[in-house]
């Protein structure tokens, strides 16, 4: 396996002997890859003190095999869960523990019957997600391309708004031109919101269509070599009223506040309180109703979160958005987002596109 894969595994078995654990359940495709590169949707990935086995169905075993030629590949035989159920017996893992998050009921019952009495179960949720929340040089270089990407993206559609054009429309063509850019896919669903609509935090494309006097928001991310991005810029088409241009002047300053609050020893709910002090100081804080942002990396949202009374510290190398917004039912709404890399003394902004206030 590659040197990354090899620390992120060495990193996970210490994790595992420290919770007195023979073994893990890792029950998560995203997780699978971040320990071995495998890229498939079917299994469960078996960590063990000196090694990790795959256990697959025939769909993958090929393919697993040359993604990560160092794992153990079983073949399941008579379902996924017995499979596990049996290796864990055969294996005498007395004590294994498993992602709660990721095993349903149903599935957790069939893996109790077939490792029988023996085995123990341990529920310890979030295990490898906390590993992935810091991120190493190598994945921030490519967090860097991805967030590259989606702030030329998003500038390539502020060029497109114009009165009639329809929310899918452009959202359409923001797809478009992040595969056009090498992206895979979008990291959720592109948000494109004009006039009213914009007051709606995850409003959803429509064949709405825009009209001059109106704000449009534009929130959008890309994958680019597994890795998210998340962006969200906000204009006004035609010439702002000074109270739209006061509110938006309100949101760069409490999003500029949260930005300079981050570092690593700060807390997910200091760095939310930055945002939110700025907009109370506004009279605006009433009309902010979401968190301040959110982990960013293998998922578009992931830990930490940057959220009111949030106690957890921020490390270095923590991915972060820093996403303050206003939204005023009947009129619309106004926010701004960026990805954040968390370092020792501060931090560094991934995203490039340009926070001034757009007219057009």
């Amino acid at each position: 396996m590659p040197t990354p894969h090899k620390h992120r595994i060495a990193q996970l078995q210490n994790l595992i002997r420290k919770q007195k654990l023979d073994s893990l359940l890792v029950t998560s495709p995203v997780n699978w890859y971040y320990l071995s590169g495998f890229t498939g949707d079917a299994g469960v990935l078996l960590v063990e003190p000196r090694g990790l086995t795959l256990v697959t169905d025939g769909r993958f075993t090929t393919q697993a095999r040359q993604e990560a030629p160092d794992l153990a590949v079983r073949p399941q035989k008579e379902g996924l869960w017995r499979t596990c159920g049996d290796l864990l017996k055969r294996r005498n893992r007395r004590k294994t523990g498993f992602d709660s998050e990721q095993m349903t009921v149903a599935q957790l019952g069939a893996l109790k019957k077939a490792s029988g009495s023996g085995v123990r179960l341990v529920a310890v949720p979030g295990t490898v997600q906390r590993l992935r929340s810091s991120k190493d040089p190598a994945e921030l270089a490519l967090m860097r391309k991805a967030a590259v990407l989606a702030s030329e993206v998003v500038g390539a559609a502020v060029e497109l708004l114009k009165p009639g054009v329809r929310e899918f429309e452009i959202a359409a063509e923001i797809e478009y031109q992040m595969r056009k850019r090498g992206a895979s896919g979008p990291a959720f669903e592109t948000i494109v919101a004009f006039g009213p609509r914009a007051a709606l935090p995850h409003a959803r494309p429509t064949g709405k269509q825009l009209k001059k006097g109106q704000l449009v928001v534009l929130d959008l991310g890309a994958i680019l070599e597994k890795y998210c991005s998340d962006i969200t810029r906000t204009v006004f088409v035609g010439r702002a009223p000074a109270k739209v241009r006061a509110w938006y002047q309100a949101v760069l300053e409490a999003q500029a506040a949260a930005i300079d609050r981050v570092a690593a020893g700060q807390t997910g709910g200091e760095v939310d309180a930055a945002a939110r002090g700025v907009l109370a100081a506004h009279r605006l804080d009433q009309y902010f109703v979401h968190s301040t942002g959110h982990g960013l990396g293998l998922e578009v949202h992931e830990d930490p979160r940057v959220a009111k009374g949030q106690k957890t510290l921020l490390a270095s190398g923590n991915v972060v958005t820093i996403e303050p917004g206003v939204y005023l039912p009947g009129l619309g709404g106004i926010r701004i987002e960026d990805d954040v890399v968390v370092h020792r003394s501060g931090s560094e902004v991934l995203t490039r596109a340009s926070r001034d206030f757009i007219e057009l």
